[in-house]
């Protein structure tokens, strides 16, 4: 690519060949001040000065040089999948992707990591499995220079063979509850987990529909399983440690739960463990889940609810990422809890 050096005062009367960015952290002002074939005026030039810009470019691009803009436009469909929309046009050369629904963000990590090892590519998401509302941006993909090669562009194509990101819609509405505990059963202490349970929920629209306490005894616990197995979702609360009066996952098992993997790594909540008895998706959840804002329940959450596979691997890989900072206040999911 041929450039050619233009003094901005002699640049008056030509059209910008590129956005022009202006950074005003007074104002909180972040974007393209000047846009792409705007005409320079004569009450321009003193603002591009400003802007650090002394010299206007004349840009020849060769036959092989794909601009910034026609490289985003090329290559945006390709990375869009399931409930991805993205901008009609680039600004600053960057397109930005956003979620049509609320759901669950998913990233191919691999060939995410792949596309961005080619020269001159950015193309950053935000965390995979992360809970996102409609409308929510979730990626951005640019070339860094202005223009790059067609070669990268068409190495780019073969990369972006399948769709990168897609966001999966949650599927589970309704859930019912088991609430275990001698404490609780015989009215010694107060239940709080429903409350909390419900609270948890209703940013999801999922309802909890009904909840049944019982005490610590197997076949109570039974009972109320085949009474309220009838649901998307089962949640089973208490009983759950290491302590030998403990017998909420032994009874779940008796009534035909398979669990993917007796407790996780994650802290706090390292009780919490997840099942499915046929369709039906059974969560049972240590005091643990109760005691601190977020736990591991929070983590699994948004998975569980896009019915989303979780396998033994996906939760021996919380390890990494899976110690809460105990912040004093929880900013939590826009934290790195629970991000691998």
């Amino acid at each position: 690519m041929k450039k050619i050096k233009i003094p901005v005062k002699k640049a008056i009367g030509m059209p910008l060949e590129h956005d022009i960015t202006k950074i005003d952290k007074g104002s909180g002002f972040k974007g393209a001040y000047f846009k792409k074939g705007h005409i320079i005026k004569k009450d321009d030039v003193y603002e591009l000065k400003k802007l650090g810009k002394n010299y206007i470019y004349k840009l020849i691009p060769s036959k092989n040089d794909v601009h910034e803009d026609d490289f985003a436009k090329s290559l945006s469909g390709l990375l869009a999948g399931e409930n991805i929309r993205y901008s009609s046009k680039p600004s600053e050369g960057k397109i930005g992707f956003f979620s049509t629904i609320d759901g669950l963000f998913k990233v191919d990590k691999k060939r995410l990591f792949r596309l961005n090892e080619l020269k001159d590519l950015s193309f950053p998401t935000i965390s995979d499995n992360f809970p996102v509302k409609a409308g929510k941006l979730v990626a951005a993909f640019r070339i860094i220079p202005l223009f790059t090669s067609k070669r990268v562009l068409n190495a780019a194509k073969k990369r972006a063979d399948k769709p990168i990101i897609s966001v999966k819609p949650y599927k589970i509405k309704n859930a019912n509850v088991i609430i275990t505990g001698n404490e609780i059963y015989n009215g010694i202490i107060e239940d709080k987990f429903e409350a909390k349970l419900i609270k948890k929920l209703m940013p999801f629209n999922v309802k909890v529909e009904n909840t049944k306490i019982v005490a610590d005894d197997v076949d109570m616990i039974k009972k109320a399983f085949f009474d309220l197995i009838d649901t998307q979702m089962l949640i089973v609360t208490g009983g759950s440690s290491v302590d030998p009066d403990d017998i909420t996952k032994e009874s779940l098992k008796k009534c035909g739960v398979k669990f993917i993997r007796e407790g996780n790594p994650i802290q706090p909540a390292n009780n919490f463990t997840l099942g499915y008895y046929k369709d039906v998706t059974v969560c049972v959840l240590p005091a643990g889940a109760l005691y601190y804002k977020t736990s591991a329940f929070d983590i699994y959450l948004p998975r569980i609810l896009a019915k989303d596979k979780i396998t033994k691997k996906d939760i021996v890989s919380y390890a990494l990422g899976g110690l809460c900072h105990f912040c004093k206040v929880c900013t939590y999911p826009i934290c790195p809890f629970g991000r691998n």
